[in-house]
């Protein structure tokens, strides 16, 4: 990944250098699955859990781990597993070009470098198009999540497609693409962040005399983990209301301002924060992997293509 504007033989090969953005951001996101979703999990049950269900973050990890196991924790994988190398790939392919975007709308500029804010321009436009791939992915991953964790421990849905199948009869696309405004929100700002802290620490902390676009191992695990921690810092308020009306069931909330009012009134603003703490634990190695899958793979790609 680089902030530099393509040279000529590299605006040759934008179909080649995009599908390389593709392919990394696959990887990059199924390295951050596998090391982040038992935090993924605790964060969406606190924020979706009734009052005193659990007394907080340890709380969900030592009931879910009594009750199911192990593996409970690793409940709902199969959404973001399945859906992660399109999320990625889309959000890593649309920063790619969102960049080159900036760099053909300003041909006359005086710096070959984007600066921050156009870097975060950059990464609130790669949110677009991936939240129609996110939002239905997360619906059924927060409804895989939640389910079972009442006194009950009812489990209505056997997997993912029992869930799709469900929420198609019971609103049809609606229904599946339930919170994709709340997606939005929650990821036009926090990938702005997002890339931005990246480019930014990443060239900072590469040694003098290299290049950030080298593999640097130390430099990638720093800056990627800086850039989970700079989303989520902004991300948790909306998506705290994201998982709320993917949870919740049909005609709870009209949208995502009704579930703010709704939220604030019943559990205070305290409430919008829930899941901080796990979201926060999980931002860093998450993340740290994420860049590391995307750079390793890329580096990888570029000796042979």
């Amino acid at each position: 990944m680089s902030s530099e504007a393509p040279s000529v033989e590299e605006s040759r090969s934008t179909a080649v250098e995009s599908a390389k953005a593709f392919i990394a951001g696959g990887f990059g996101g199924l390295s951050a699955v596998l090391v982040g979703h038992p935090f993924d999990l605790t964060k969406t049950r606190l924020q979706t859990a009734g009052p005193g269900v659990y007394t907080g973050a340890l709380d969900v990890v030592k009931k879910t781990l009594a009750r199911d196991g192990l593996t409970g924790m690793y409940r709902g994988m199969v959404p973001p597993l399945l859906g992660v190398t399109p999320i990625f790939a889309v959000s890593f392919w649309a920063y790619d070009a969102s960049k080159n975007l900036i760099f053909a709308l300003t041909p006359q500029r005086s710096s070959q470098t984007l600066s921050i804010s156009e870097l975060a321009f950059a990464g609130f436009l790669s949110a677009v198009p991936t939240t129609l791939v996110t939002a239905p992915v997360e619906r059924a991953k927060v409804i895989l999540q939640t389910q079972g964790q009442g006194k009950a421990g009812e489990k209505k849905y056997k997997g993912v497609v029992d869930v799709v199948r469900h929420l198609y009869r019971e609103g049809g696309m609606r229904s599946i693409f339930r919170g994709t405004g709340a997606t939005l929100a929650r990821d036009g700002p926090g990938s702005a962040a997002y890339f931005a802290a990246y480019e930014v620490t990443k060239k900072v902390l590469t040694p003098a005399g290299s290049s950030p676009a080298e593999l640097n191992l130390g430099a990638i695990i720093m800056a990627g983990g800086s850039a989970g921690i700079a989303m989520w810092a902004l991300a948790i308020p909306p998506d705290v209301l994201k998982s709320r009306i993917q949870s919740a069931p049909e005609g709870t909330y009209s949208g995502i301002l009704d579930c703010a009012r709704k939220t604030i009134a019943q559990d205070g603003v305290r409430a919008l924060w829930k899941g901080f703490g796990p979201a926060m634990a999980r931002a860093f190695p998450a993340n740290a992997a994420t860049f590391l899958g995307v750079e390793a793979s890329r580096t990888l790609m570029d000796k042979f293509f």
